[in-house]
């Protein structure tokens, strides 16, 4: 099961926000980047838990 806060991502991408609109670019983009790859290993490790468990036939 995941455990993503969806407010806590919420103000991640806000923050982003905030930064793009003061005009840092580069700041902005590097933020997203590790909010991207926290996900995306959150992710991962959801993939490996399920992958663990037996699959159905209809799964094959």
């Amino acid at each position: 099961m995941s455990n993503l806060d969806a407010r806590q991502l919420a103000q991640r991408v806000d923050t982003v926000l905030d930064i793009l609109v003061a005009g840092d670019y580069h700041s902005a983009i590097n933020n997203l980047e590790i909010l991207k790859a926290e996900l995306l290993a959150q992710a991962s490790g959801e993939q490996e838990q399920n992958s663990a468990q037996p699959k159905s036939p209809w799964e094959i």
